[in-house]
């Protein structure tokens, strides 16, 4: 990755490779933190963070599915992320904010760790790429019996690096795992969309996927393009069946799905018109969604 000079921690800016914490933080030993990922785009006013208050919003739900008080008020994470953009210079790129259990306690009850916080910054391009092959995971996504799956948890996204090596490992880009009814969840790191006859299907919010911000935009821009769209159990065979396939994210924004399984896709004019709107929108040219840009 490449380096910026400096991450605000616990209310301080301090220089990228002085931002340390002690080898018996709770959150290093049992995953016990919560973060973000973000954007910042450079648009015709000015850089601006996309969706700022909807990504702080989630960032204070998911600590308390943690029964995590983070010590700073929503207000204070908010300026402190454009903070750490405007001293880092970054016109453009990624913005990761993490809440942690740190020093100060060992074993599994947290109670009586430090809560500490960290925002990161830097450069980083569309984190698939232009297209992604994919394929069915081995793994399925967590159970909502088991823990809060639709919570930015660290330690869930063990689920998410086995996809995603298990994909890497049989050539593939991504993954795309099932969820324990067998029914279409998402990818390690991505909601997923489906286009069939001029209609756009995506798995419903059901306490098995992350709510994703981006996928919130993406229903949001296609209804107002005037695209029918509807939230569903979507079984994997309709995914074969269907005309394009697209993943949605903040690093992966909108990505194309070319291949799943042993099935190929063309890059569809849908999900392009969707991906072209929301880049516009990103970048401050489609005035109708300025209320998604705070500019730093």
């Amino acid at each position: 990755m490449q380096e910026t000079e400096f991450i605000w921690m616990n209310n301080k800016i301090v220089n990228w490779k002085d931002a340390k914490i002690h080898v018996l933080s709770h959150a290093l030993h049992y995953g016990s933190g919560v973060f973000e990922g973000i954007r910042v785009y450079k648009a015709e006013k000015g850089s601006s963070v996309f969706r700022l208050k909807e990504h702080v919003d989630r960032l204070f739900k998911s600590a308390d599915s943690l029964y995590m008080k983070i010590p700073y008020s929503k207000k204070q994470i908010t300026d402190a992320i454009k903070e750490t953009v405007r001293v880092n210079k970054l016109e453009e790129g990624y913005i990761r904010p993490i809440v942690f259990y740190g020093y100060g306690k060992m074993g599994l009850n947290p109670e009586g760790a430090s809560v500490d916080v960290a925002i990161a910054v830097w450069p980083w391009a569309a984190y698939i790429g232009d297209s992604a092959k994919v394929i069915t995971s081995s793994f399925i996504r967590i159970h909502p019996k088991s823990m809060k799956a639709d919570a930015k948890v660290t330690g869930h996204y063990i689920n998410s690096i086995l996809a995603s090596l298990e994909a890497k490992e049989k050539g593939a880009d991504e993954a795309l795992l099932l969820d324990y009814k067998k029914n279409v969840a998402e990818g390690p790191g991505e909601n997923i969309f489906v286009v069939k006859d001029g209609k756009i299907t995506t798995p419903r919010l059901n306490r098995q996927i992350l709510p994703g911000i981006t996928r919130n935009s993406v229903i949001e821009i296609a209804r107002g393009l005037g695209y029918e769209v509807e939230e569903k159990d979507i079984k994997p065979e309709e995914l074969l069946d269907a005309d394009e396939l697209f993943f949605t994210g903040t690093a992966a924004e909108i990505t194309p799905i070319i291949k799943l399984d042993n099935k190929n896709f063309e890059k569809g004019k849908i999900t392009g018109k969707l991906k072209n709107n929301f880049m516009d929108i990103v970048h401050g040219k489609d005035k109708k969604y300025s209320n998604w840009l705070d500019f730093v």
